[in-house]
């Protein structure tokens, strides 16, 4: 028997202006409830005026880090979902802000299981999990030795490594 997931009646924001990304979301977690927005305007009034177990924002067309600002001050778990903004820079300036994932667009159909994660971690960031399931795919996107091109990826993944064995 297929246990519960842990997702199951969770409140979600996605912020996305591509109303076909929102759909796949909804259907992906079809045991949450969902609250969307297409626009930054409409984002901002949702994370002012609700309570959300995670926020799902896209970077581009919505202004996400401004969102994502908002989103970590009001305390919410915030996961990046990126197509146009991949790169090294927008991770990196996702995780500065405070964001507790990233994912992919292309990788929107394991949504599920990264959103497990977070709600399994108590909110807090799963980077090393993503960066185990992702280094891969981050490698062939980004080039095999993107780590090495900034330092503040090689000091992030020493914190990761630390904090876990503490």
């Amino acid at each position: 028997m297929a246990t519960e997931s842990p997702l199951k009646d969770k409140v979600v924001l996605v912020v996305d202006d591509e109303p076909d990304v929102l759909d796949t979301v909804k259907e992906e977690l079809d045991m949450c409830l969902v609250h969307t927005a297409k626009d930054y305007d409409t984002a901002l009034q949702y994370l002012l005026s609700y309570t959300y177990d995670i926020v799902i924002l896209d970077i581009m067309g919505v202004n996400g880090f401004e969102l994502l600002k908002t989103s970590v001050t009001r305390g919410f778990p915030t996961v990046m979902l990126t197509a146009h903004a991949l790169t090294p820079e927008a991770l990196k300036k996702s995780i500065k802000l405070g964001a507790v994932s990233f994912l992919p667009k292309e990788k929107i159909s394991e949504l599920r299981e990264f959103l497990e994660d977070v709600v399994l971690g108590e909110g807090k960031p799963v980077w090393q999990k993503l960066f185990d399931r992702l280094g891969g795919y981050f490698a062939k996107r980004f080039g095999p030795d993107w780590k090495e091109k900034d330092k503040f990826f090689e000091e992030f993944e020493k914190e990761l490594r630390t904090s876990v064995q503490s």
